[in-house]
């Protein structure tokens, strides 16, 4: 069996000096978002707020400075994600694109695609969407049918994305398809093309309303939708080695475990005050696994600084991450008596409804469990 090593993270002082800026800054623009608002922070979708984050340059904070970036750390870029997610901060306009569709483009764009797009992420301006799942295969991206045929001057593509978050309000995606050979072929044949989602023709985009009635799903339809030759990323048939590398940015960050902090937050607002010690024993628990959580985190961010691609070790931090979320809301049903009640006055107990409903997504999003500790059985020599 192969074994796995987390680097350690050293102490980075300009990280933390960051920190300091970064926490008075949401202090100041969060002031008035209520909890529940916080909770929702993935999908908190404000523009503006991203344009913030963009003019103090802290969005593609580790790209080159000819792309729009500002060359610094990938510990400094760790600080302002956790930061702003642990304050549940409105991240959506701006989370996909910096978080995996610009380093995917940095990685393996064209100069063009580069010129084109990065500026725009790192300005804060620029929306995307992943088009990775479809009808009928879910985590299993190997499966998919979406198919790109050449055509005169390009692509000709046809096919359904499931599962889009933001698609209605992105300004692109990058689109995972089929560019020869059948879905039997697996991986083989598979490739990445840039869509343009405001001028491209032959795209629909219907909603998806999920179990608590939010708009944050959607199905994207592909009937015969043209896309020039310069849409391709990277190289035709290398998709599957592209879309695997992007994942890795997708599920190793601070996110996996922070969606549902406003809840811990809202917890332990209730119980300070006269804490019996089956509440002390759950929130220790809850603290030290954390923690945990974090350092294993950080230490992904160390291999990402170093060049390395951390798909393994990425792929448990994102499985222990969603075991950590999911459980969360029946530790506090167990340590408060109160059901949860969207519509309450109390904000613990309409934290406590919304993670409630959503938690049951955060094991399905960026890989099932199935799918991933496929990965990490492999990455562990195991299959």
């Amino acid at each position: 069996m192969t074994t796995l090593h987390f680097p350690s993270p050293a102490r980075h002082e300009a990280a933390e000096a960051l920190r300091e800026e970064v926490r008075a800054f949401l202090a100041d623009e969060l002031a008035t978002r209520p909890p529940l608002a916080r909770a929702d922070s993935w999908n908190g979708f404000d523009r503006d707020f991203s344009r913030k984050l963009g003019q103090r340059g802290w969005l593609g904070m580790t790209w080159p400075k000819q792309y729009g970036g500002h060359e610094r750390s990938a510990f400094e870029r760790y600080v302002v994600v956790e930061e702003t997610l642990a304050a549940g901060a409105p991240v959506a306009a701006h989370w996909i694109a910096d978080r995996q569709s610009g380093p995917s483009l940095l990685k393996y764009g064209t100069e063009e695609q580069k010129q084109t797009v990065l500026p725009g992420i790192a300005a804060g301006e620029t929306v995307f969407c992943i088009g990775m799942s479809e009808p009928d295969s879910g985590s299993d991206l190997a499966a998919t049918r979406t198919r790109a045929v050449p055509a005169d001057g390009g692509w000709r593509v046809t096919g359904t994305k499931l599962w889009t978050t933001g698609a209605h309000d992105a300004d692109y995606m990058i689109l995972f398809c089929r560019t020869s050979g059948t879905p039997a072929d697996r991986q083989v044949g598979t490739s990445q093309l840039l869509v343009d989602l405001r001028t491209t023709e032959g795209i629909t985009i219907r909603p998806i309303i999920d179990l608590a009635g939010q708009h944050h799903f959607n199905e994207v339809h592909f009937e015969d939708a043209f896309l020039p030759a310069n849409a391709l990323i990277g190289t035709e048939g290398a998709g599957w080695e592209q879309v695997m590398s992007e994942l890795a940015f997708e599920r190793s960050g601070p996110e996996r475990f922070l969606s549902s902090m406003q809840l811990l937050i809202e917890l332990v607002g209730v119980l300070q005050d006269a804490p019996g010690e089956a509440a002390q024993l759950a929130l220790g628990r809850l603290t030290a696994h954390l923690i945990t959580l974090r350092r294993l985190s950080r230490g992904v961010a160390v291999m990402l600084e170093a060049g390395e691609n951390p798909g393994t070790h990425a792929a448990i931090v994102k499985d222990l991450g969603a075991t950590f979320e999911q459980e969360l809301p029946d530790i506090a049903r167990s340590l408060v008596d109160a059901e949860p009640d969207a519509a309450s006055t109390s904000d613990f107990v309409a934290v406590l409804a919304h993670i409630t409903m959503n938690s049951p997504s955060f094991s399905l999003r960026g890989g099932t469990r199935e799918i991933l500790r496929g990965i990490i059985a492999r990455g562990l020599g195991l299959r």
